[in-house]
């Protein structure tokens, strides 16, 4: 996949083994940057400056096969591509993301983008969520999480932040009910940011209602209905008027990863979770939104995992075993304000993973420092620095036993 974890891994590969043969399979002409799209949705960014040309961003000397593969044959060492075409390999490298389910919301993809339905999980439809929000002078404004897992799990509740915010600044907050409607039972994952959360929670007058899952949204008619499956009680059905909603959709493994070899039961490629190899091929490596550990997907993690599958695949060819381990890492920088993020760094079991000492950030807390990083360094970082091979603040962690 040519996302950000397959270009990654192979610049990454390329700056450690430059005589290596190196392709990525890729229909897509263009790249996203979608941590960015939360700043769409919040008319910070515009949407133009979250999407690149495929052909600029692939490492020079890799081969761009620009084709959908169909599925995989890995005792054969080969990626059967659509047409039939079939390429084989002696490493592979399985990162291409998941997949957005729109279409099991009943009537979700017949009205997204317009009658106040609008998501920022998709390229098109961020612009369309600030402009709901400027518009919104009164009303009931939903936004919605699905069922776990989903990339970016915090991208939900940014977006309700950033537009109570806008409506906070413009004094029609007190016109609006803003209602977060989460299929699970916390805030939040991890309990250290939860306190921080609450604070906004309140300060927009928000109202959490927890276990409700969207299963259909009429846009003609402004309505939408929810599971309530809440714990030792019978599910019912609820449906909810609304002005505005941003739906944040389910999501799974791509169907063509589901249904191959290198899934586990649940449908994602089944991977060592510190190693980020393949339990059953041993030439086989994962990593990004599609592989299993019980990470945060987002673009933070496949920052980390990129040099550690590229130190182990080099170790491989070298005939050595794994050097290099994944440590859960993932960063949620949530935009709790314009000009103030709670930024989320964590890792396996939700252990905090701070990457700045607590008086320049504190990730507990809002601060203008996170901001900062998330508006004006993390885009060049990811254009300029992980995509191009250098693995500033990504270097992985060592396996002593391996190294002897």
């Amino acid at each position: 996949g040519g996302g950000a974890g397959g270009v990654s891994v192979a610049a990454s590969l390329q700056s450690r083994k430059s005589n290596l043969s190196i392709a990525i399979i890729d229909p897509a002409d263009i790249h996203y940057y979608q941590p960015g799209w939360t700043m769409v949705g919040g008319g910070v960014f515009e949407a133009s400056q979250t999407a690149k040309t495929m052909g600029s961003l692939i490492p020079r000397g890799v081969k761009w096969i620009k084709s959908s593969v169909a599925a995989f044959e890995p005792e054969n060492n080969a990626v059967i591509l659509d047409g039939c075409r079939v390429v084989k390999y002696d490493r592979l490298v399985v990162s291409p993301g998941l997949k957005l389910d729109w279409d099991a919301v009943e009537g979700l993809e017949d009205t997204l983008g317009r009658n106040g339905v609008t998501s920022n999980y998709r390229y098109d439809l961020a612009p369309y969520t600030w402009q709901l929000v400027q518009e919104m002078k009164e009303g009931r404004a939903i936004f919605t999480q699905p069922p776990m897992p989903i990339k970016c799990a915090g991208a939900p509740q940014k977006a309700m932040y950033l537009s109570g915010d806008a409506w906070f600044r413009n004094g029609r907050l007190k016109d609006i009910d803003i209602q977060f409607m989460n299929a699970g039972g916390v805030l939040f994952g991890v309990k250290d940011y939860v306190p921080a959360l609450e604070g906004y929670i309140a300060k927009y007058d928000a109202t959490c209602n927890f276990f409700h899952n969207l299963v259909s949204v009429d846009g003609e008619a402004k309505k939408a209905t929810f599971t309530v499956a809440k714990p030792d009680t019978d599910p019912e059905m609820v449906t909810v008027d609304f002005d505005m909603i941003h739906v944040c959709p389910p999501q799974s493994a791509p169907d063509f990863i589901r249904v191959s070899p290198l899934a586990d039961a649940a449908g994602w490629v089944d991977v060592d979770q510190a190693t980020l190899r393949h339990k059953s091929f041993d030439n086989v490596w994962s990593l990004g939104d599609v592989m299993n550990a019980p990470n945060a997907k987002t673009a933070a993690a496949a920052r980390k995992q990129a040099p550690v599958v590229a130190d182990n695949i080099a170790a491989d060819i070298a005939g050595r075993s794994p050097v290099a381990a994944y440590d859960g890492y993932g960063s949620c920088p949530l935009t709790v304000e314009r000009g103030k993020i709670v930024l989320a760094e964590f890792g396996y079991g939700g252990v905090l993973k701070p990457s700045f000492p607590s008086f320049l950030v504190d990730g507990t807390k809002p601060t203008r420092a996170a901001w900062f990083l998330k508006e004006k360094m993390l885009p060049p970082i990811y254009w300029q620095a992980m995509l191009k091979g250098k693995e500033w603040m990504a270097k992985p962690e060592k396996i002593e036993i391996a190294a002897e």
